[in-house]
């Protein structure tokens, strides 16, 4: 069976280029390991050494993702994508491969911490964001926060009239299920089931974007 690394993007996501990493990097001493060889040429920028990186830890960090993550693929993905970039722009120098892989855990773990804050926050918004009028939206220092109100707006102004219609109905004007289904002249399970998919796809165009931004 063919590895799967095989059939990924090579370059993670954003990344069209290694930069060497910051600061002097020491010559390799006569007789270095394998794995000092490898990450001394992963921490001076080498291309074809990511290449060989890729082709060894793609898997294994892609599985280990997949215990941090609890089986959620979607989520080990999105975490293995932040850990290869991580992994190109901040390589160190490793004497032996158990340190190395000790070192990629606790990146892979980082990487998939930070990307379920985000997506809690994401949630929390999405999910509350009935409880915002224009002038309690979220400013000053929280950068994250105005972006993805922004964002919100965006894929809201690209849904289809009737569905954003009936999202704001629901979540900005404070409609009940009852008053919907009156006025979209629906049953309320059937305005409910259609709120659950709008909120799905909602979600899903936010973290587009904010993926591409």
């Amino acid at each position: 069976m063919p590895s799967t690394h095989a059939t990924q993007p090579f370059f993670p996501l954003g990344l069209t280029k290694i930069q060497p990493v910051a600061g002097t990097i020491a010559p390799l001493e006569a007789g270095a390991s394998a794995t000092a060889t490898l990450t001394h040429r992963l921490a001076t920028g080498e291309e074809e050494a990511f290449r060989e990186f890729h082709a060894l830890y793609f898997d294994r960090l892609h599985q280990f993702l997949l215990v941090v993550a609890r089986g959620q693929e979607h989520e080990a993905r999105e975490a293995l994508q932040e850990t290869l970039l991580r992994v190109a722009r901040g390589a160190r120098v490793f004497d032996d491969e158990k340190t190395f892989w000790c070192w990629l855990k606790a990146v892979a773990r980082n990487a998939a911490r930070d990307a379920g804050r985000k997506r809690t926050r994401y949630s929390k918004l999405l999910q509350t964001f009935a409880h915002f009028t224009r002038p309690a939206l979220p400013t000053g220092p929280d950068a994250d926060d105005d972006r993805l109100t922004a964002v919100i707006d965006e894929c809201l102004a690209e849904l289809a009239p009737e569905d954003r219609a009936l999202l704001q109905g629901k979540y900005l004007a404070g409609a009940t299920v009852n008053e919907l289904s009156t006025r979209e002249g629906l049953t309320p399970k059937a305005v409910e089931s259609r709120l659950s998919r709008l909120r799905g796809e909602l979600r899903e165009r936010v973290l587009v974007k904010l993926r591409q931004s």
